[in-house]
């Protein structure tokens, strides 16, 4: 096990691939069909997963990677046997990048005895890199994060995300509409935006005061669970209890915030 880690190589690793994307941006057609739009999708992870491996295995000779796949739901469930690895999320946002429309980034974890010990994540169109490394804060181009400590419902910014799994027959879908329902019953803007990681990492700058999801999303979340952590939000399940890797809900938000929503949720 790498007890160090060098910050500063991974981060520039991750910004020259995030630029290498930033530069191709726009270049493919929009896909048209299931074929066309797998084919990109599958273009996208080789090329993030090769390079990044080719960049940081020569400096982390004795860690290996896992690409993390957001469609295999079980895979999510529980954290790798190796002690430590990559976690490599490819592009998060994906969909974005391909349909010519912002929102996409590069994301990347260290996971040491299965819990993220740093991540990154870097959005090229912004030129913005949040990063945390556990118990020693977390930051966007070096400058240190905090959480928002807004009061008034009315001037908050909540957002709900969703994930890839059936939902056919598992009242998920309806669950998510009741909980949409209550953040416009109770916040004053709700928005969907895409990339989860990202909105994780603005619940950590203050951008987005809460991030909701009630189905599991692991390798969706972890880069940005970190960031948000760090900068002193909490993470919970929707149902108030402390989130944990294969937790099937997400709630993350400063303190008081999440005590609100909590007891909005409470009421009938």
């Amino acid at each position: 096990m790498q007890n160090e880690i060098n910050i500063p190589i991974v981060l520039d690793a991750v910004k020259k691939i995030g630029d290498i994307f930033l530069k191709d941006y726009k270049q493919d057609p929009i896909p048209q069909s299931m074929e066309e739009l797998l084919k990109q999708l599958e273009k996208i992870d080789n090329l993030c997963l090769t390079s990044l491996k080719q960049v940081l295995s020569p400096e982390f000779p004795n860690i290996p990677w896992l690409l993390g796949d957001e469609f295999d739901t079980d895979s999510q469930r529980d954290y790798a046997s190796q002690e430590e690895y990559w976690l490599c999320d490819a592009m998060d946002g994906a969909i974005q990048y391909i349909q010519h429309i912002p929102g996409w980034t590069i994301n990347l974890a260290l996971i040491r005895n299965g819990k993220p010990l740093f991540s990154v994540i870097y959005d090229p169109l912004s030129n913005e890199m949040f990063w945390a490394k556990d118990g020693e804060g977390a930051f966007m181009n070096d400058k240190p994060m905090n959480v928002s400590n807004k009061k008034d419902l009315a001037v908050m910014l909540a957002v709900f995300e969703y994930g890839h799994q059936d939902k056919s027959n598992n009242h998920l879908n309806e669950k998510i509409g009741s909980t949409v329902t209550k953040l416009l019953d109770n916040f004053g803007i709700v928005r969907n935006y895409g990339p989860h990681g990202l909105q994780l990492a603005y619940i950590g700058s203050g951008r987005i005061d809460l991030f909701i999801q009630e189905d599991l999303d692991t390798y969706n979340w972890i880069a940005g669970l970190l960031i948000a952590k760090e900068a002193g939000a909490e993470i919970l399940t929707t149902d108030g209890k402390s989130w944990k890797w294969g937790s099937e809900s997400l709630l993350v938000a400063g303190k008081s915030i999440t005590e609100k929503y909590l007891l909005i949720k409470s009421k009938k």
